[in-house]
C-alpha cells in the first residue's frame, strides 16, 4: 500500500507483538497479520488449537490498509457470467455460500463485540459493458431463482430513489461497511486473547513440509515448528504455489471530506457491471470513498507513479455521477490485491505443500471469503466436512 488512506483519519487499537528471538512451537503457523491471518487465528484458537501469527511487517500494514471494505455477497464475475465458467450450479453455490459467508462475518463480529463502525447498506449494482440492461434483467431473474433476492431498477427508478442517471441497476440489501483496519485489529486483540502470540517483523527464509508438520525457518536463525502452516498472505503468494490461475492486480482510491448533508439516500454501495469497475461508499462521519481503474500489474514503482493520475480520473468520475457531491479528494492511496480468473478465492491444502493451507487470490470480495476461509480451514484441521471445500480449493 502507497499513499495515504482514508483510514488513518480515525483511531485504532495498539496490537501487542513479540519478537522472534528463539525456536518455538505451535499447533498451527498463520502466516500474515492482516484481516485474513486474524480471522483464521482467532478461528483455530477458538477450536483449541495453539497458534502463532508472523508477518514480515508490523501488523495491518498490508493489503488491510488499502482495502475500501464494501463488504458484499455479490461475487465480482455475475451469477450468469460464472456458470458460463464453472457451470449453474456451482455458481450458485458460490453465490449462495457467499452469502452465508457475509452473514457469518457479522454475526462473529458481533458476538466478539468489535468495535469496526459496521453498518449495513442496500447495494446499487449499475449497468456497464459487463451487463447492459438486458444481462441485467437475465442477472436478476438468475440470482432470484436461487433465493438471492434481488430488484431491478429501472432508469427512472435508479434517478428517483438514488439521483443516478444510467440505464438500469440491481438493488441487493445487506450489505456491510466496516472499517476494514478496525475490524482487522479486533479479531486480532480476540485471538491474542485466545492465547495467541504475533511475532513481528519475521522474515521467512525457508519452509520444509515434513509428513507430520512443517520446519519454518526465519531469517537470522530462530524456526518455528507447527503441525500446520497456513498462508493468509493476500496478492504474496508463497514460491512453490504455482500462479497460472493467479493474478495480481492494483487498484487506486480516493476519499473526500465529510459532506453528510450531500450524499445520497440511504448511503448504497453504488458499483458497476464492468472491467474495471468503479465502486463507492461513504464513511460513518459522512466522507466518500471511491475507487477501481484496477490493472493487472504487480509494479509497486509503475503503481505508485500512477497516484496523481488515476486520482484525478476517480475524482472526475465521482463528480460526474454525483454533481452535488464536493469530489475533491482528502486522501488518496494505492495497492495490490489478488484475483483470480473466475473471481473465487483459493483456499485448501497447497498441492505439493504437505501441511501447508493457503487463504489466497480474493480481489473485490475480500473480507466475506476471509471468513469462509476461516470456517473451511477449521473444518479440516479438526477433520469436519465443508461443503464448499472442493469448490473453493486450489485448481
Amino acid at each position: 500500500m502507497t499513499g495515504i488512506p482514508v483510514w488513518s483519519a480515525y483511531a485504532t487499537p495498539a496490537i501487542p507483538t513479540h519478537r522472534l528471538t528463539r525456536d518455538i512451537k505451535a499447533d498451527v503457523l498463520v502466516i500474515g497479520a492482516g484481516v485474513s491471518g486474524a480471522m483464521v487465528a482467532e478461528e483455530l484458537a477458538e477450536a483449541g488449537f495453539s497458534v502463532v501469527l508472523a508477518d514480515r511487517r508490523k501488523p495491518l500494514s498490508g493489503s488491510t490498509s488499502a482495502s475500501t471494505a464494501l463488504l458484499q455477497y455479490e461475487i465480482d464475475t455475475p451469477l450468469t457470467l460464472l456458470a458460463k465458467t464453472v457451470g449453474f450450479d456451482d455458481a450458485a453455490r458460490a453465490w449462495r455460500r457467499s452469502k452465508l459467508g457475509l452473514e457469518s462475518l457479522a454475526a462473529k463480529t458481533a458476538a466478539l463485540q468489535i468495535s469496526c463502525d459496521f453498518a449495513r447498506r442496500h447495494s446499487v449494482y449499475l449497468v456497464g459493458d459487463m451487463l447492459d440492461a438486458d444481462g441485467l434483467r437475465r442477472e436478476q431473474i438468475a440470482r432470484n431463482s436461487i433465493g438471492l433476492r434481488t430488484e431491478y431498477l429501472t432508469t427512472r427508478m435508479l434517478r428517483d430513489q438514488y439521483g443516478i442517471r444510467r440505464q438500469a441497476a440491481l438493488e441487493v440489501e445487506g450489505s456491510v461497511a466496516v472499517n476494514p483496519v478496525k475490524l482487522a485489529a479486533g479479531y486480532l486483540l480476540a485471538a491474542i486473547k485466545r492465547g495467541v502470540k504475533i511475532y513481528t517483523p519475521v522474515a521467512i527464509t525457508a519452509i520444509e513440509p515434513r509428513a507430520r508438520g512443517v520446519d519454518v525457518l526465519a531469517e537470522h536463525g530462530p524456526s518455528i515448528k507447527a503441525k500446520h502452516v497456513i498462508f493468509a498472505t493476500g496478492y504474496e503468494l508463497p514460491k512453490p504455489v504455482s500462479v497460472k490461475h493467479h493474478e495480481v492486480n492494483s487498484t487506486w482510491a480516493i476519499a473526500t471530506r465529510p459532506q453528510r448533508e450531500a450524499l445520497w439516500p440511504g448511503q448504497a454501495f453504488i458499483w458497476e457491471a464492468s472491467e474495471p469497475y468503479l465502486y463507492i461508499r461513504t464513511t460513518k462521519d459522512g466522507r466518500v470513498i471511491c475507487g477501481g481503474e484496477d490493472e493487472e500489474f504487480s509494479d509497486e514503482a509503475k503503481r505508485d507513479a500512477l497516484i496523481p493520475a488515476k486520482t484525478r480520473i476517480l475524482s472526475a468520475k465521482l463528480a460526474k455521477l454525483f454533481p452535488e457531491l464536493d469530489a475533491t479528494p482528502d486522501y488518496a492511496w494505492t495497492g495490490c490485491f489478488g484475483g483470480t480468473a473466475d473471481d473465487l478465492p483459493s483456499i485448501g491444502p497447497i498441492p505439493g505443500m504437505a501441511n501447508c493451507y493457503g487463504v489466497l487470490a480474493f480481489g473485490g470480495n475480500g473480507i466475506t471469503f476471509s471468513r469462509i476461509a476461516a470456517e473451511i480451514i477449521k473444518a479440516r484441521l479438526t477433520g469436519q466436512d465443508d461443503p464448499e471445500a472442493g469448490l473453493f480449493a486450489f485448481r
